[in-house]
């Protein structure tokens, strides 16, 4: 049951000291009660009271980690319903299901090609996390040489996806020192899952019917001593899918701990290809840390992985680039000095457009605190003094020989303060849109 900020505040040291970075311990202690902190940032709490404070120290939602030679994804550590509230923390993972009916020569194609898989987006890496391997034949040994097969393709971590005991048991020792996940322990099998995932230091899902039940397993489970859970709510529907998924959600939050554990889908199992994306949306969306996807398309993949990008990062701290000055298509002293802010979707969209066009330039990346141009420009973090600023920190005039620079078409305004920052500078308004620039550079320089 949890405690009261009150009951925490009562344990705490009491000395306002404000080494927490609150004013007082009684703030401290109302954050802690809401899950919005963490215990370990008094660094004064005793002992006692740590272990006293424990379960309400302890975020909701267990993390859990899926890990293999070098690789790690993992989910949970989420404290609040909605991502405005504070921020969603762990991504979880995207993986491609792998059948162990399909030949090796197959599986190991598919796996190389979506090992391989990593595209950039705004200056982050976008890769697939692993592979969930499917033991549809029934057959152990069928079910371990996939396993090997993808091992020898691909270090990343592996599910195995099997209600036969004897399979998983066979397959899962081709990856000792690594901490796979089992999916899946039921009513009816998980003592020896359960036992199998203690004994390999594994993830283990839990799959019932309904709620009642699931709650009722992962006691079970956790009573054989595995603490690394992950919950398989199940539903034929969309809609259904999505009331598990939020009453689980809610219900641990409001620590209702036999159901505070990151959850597991498969929308591969869904009747169409356009039906497994919008389930693998709404997974993505809607609180899913582990996402099974039937196969291996960049096409639908790019998108998916985009979507958990801007779903997983701090709503309140924009996606930023370092400030610097960036070379594109190889730029030689004579070539423009281009000038954005450090906001990494405006700056992709001016250095995409100038290198897909092939011409060379100067880029001036300045420090905006991640806003856009004119988001900027109107909070004060982006003008004349700022971007000369910029110009003088990074050595612009060794670089440029014509000492032109060109500000975005939007702040126009600033080419008069900016023309009093840089004496000696030549300085152009360039157009308002990025997809502009090409033939502004063309036609203007």
């Amino acid at each position: 049951m949890a405690i009261s900020g009150i009951q925490i505040y009562k344990m705490l040291p009491q000395t306002n000291c404000k080494d927490c970075g609150f004013p007082t311990c009684l703030a401290f202690a109302m954050k802690l009660a809401a899950k919005q902190v963490e215990l370990s940032s008094c660094p004064h709490v005793s002992d006692e009271s740590k272990t006293k404070l424990a379960e309400s120290a302890s975020p909701p939602i267990r993390l859990v980690s899926i890990k293999s030679n070098g690789h790690e994804t993992k989910a949970g550590n989420e404290v609040v319903l909605f991502r405005h509230e504070k921020t969603f923390y762990n991504k979880g993972g995207l993986f491609i299901q792998i059948l162990d009916t399909t030949t090796v020569d197959e599986i190991q194609k598919t796996t190389a090609d979506a090992d391989a898989y990593n595209v950039n987006y705004v200056g982050i890496d976008l890769f697939l996390d692993g592979f969930a391997v499917v033991n549809e034949s029934g057959d152990s040994e069928a079910f371990t040489n996939a396993v090997k097969a993808v091992r020898a393709k691909s270090s990343k971590p592996i599910i195995l996806v099997s209600d036969n005991s004897d399979a998983v048991s066979a397959a899962i020792k081709n990856l000792d020192g690594e901490a796979p996940l089992i999916n899946g322990a039921t009513p009816d099998n998980w003592e020896t899952m359960a036992d199998l995932a203690k004994e390999h230091g594994a993830a283990l899902v839990a799959s019932a019917p309904t709620l009642d039940e699931l709650a009722d397993l992962t006691e079970k489970i956790k009573g054989k001593g595995v603490e690394d859970i992950i919950l398989e709510p199940t539903s034929e529907t969309l809609a259904g899918s999505l009331a598990l998924a939020t009453q689980i959600r809610r219900l641990s939050l409001k620590n209702f701990r036999a159901l505070g554990y990151p959850m597991i889908a498969y929308p591969s199992r869904a009747n169409s290809a356009g039906e497994e994306i919008v389930a693998a949306t709404q997974a993505i969306t809607k609180y899913i840390g582990f996402t099974v996807l039937s196969e291996f398309v960049p096409a639908n993949i790019y998108p998916l992985l985009v979507l958990r990008e801007n779903i997983y990062t701090d709503p309140q701290k924009p996606i930023q680039v370092t400030p610097g000055i960036y070379e594109i298509n190889d730029p030689t002293p004579d070539a423009p000095l281009m000038v954005t802010t450090n906001f990494s979707i405006t700056y992709f969209s001016v250095a995409n457009e100038i290198e897909g066009a092939g011409l060379p330039a100067w880029l001036l990346v300045t420090d905006a605190e991640g806003m856009s141009v004119l988001t900027a420009w109107a909070a004060g973090k982006f003008d004349g003094e700022r971007i000369a600023k910029a110009v003088k920190e990074f050595n612009a005039a060794d670089k440029i020989s014509n000492k032109t620079i060109i500000l975005p078409g939007h702040v126009a305004v600033l080419s008069g303060d900016l023309e009093e920052e840089l004496p000696g500078w030549t300085i152009k308004v360039g157009p308002r849109e990025a997809v502009d620039i090409p033939t502004f550079m063309k036609e203007a320089l």
